[in-house]
């Protein structure tokens, strides 16, 4: 199993996310131990509940194999109720 679905997969069985979508083949050029590093990767993009990025956070660092791993935190401007509501039903309460 790649990295990615690895760590989305753990994601979602601690229930930090209700869902994760993988973007494969991503292109990531940056700067890295004075180098230019261009690199193939894949973006995960983690739905969970604000309370969560704490212990999202602490789940990606444990499990993901970069020394600086990307994470940013975008918040949710609007979203249907419905689905808002199920994101919170599949992750733990804090």
């Amino acid at each position: 199993m790649k990295h990615g679905e690895k760590l989305a997969r753990t994601l979602v069985e601690d229930r930090v996310c209700a869902c994760v979508n993988i973007i494969p083949k991503l292109t990531s050029i940056y700067h890295w131990k004075d180098e230019i590093v261009v690199d193939n990767e894949a973006l995960l993009i983690m739905k969970t509940e604000e309370t969560h990025t704490s212990a999202l956070w602490e789940v990606v660092k444990k499990n993901h194999p970069y020394e600086v791993p990307e994470y940013v935190v975008l918040p949710i401007q609007w979203g249907s109720q419905d689905y808002l509501d199920w994101i919170s039903q599949n992750v733990k309460s804090l």
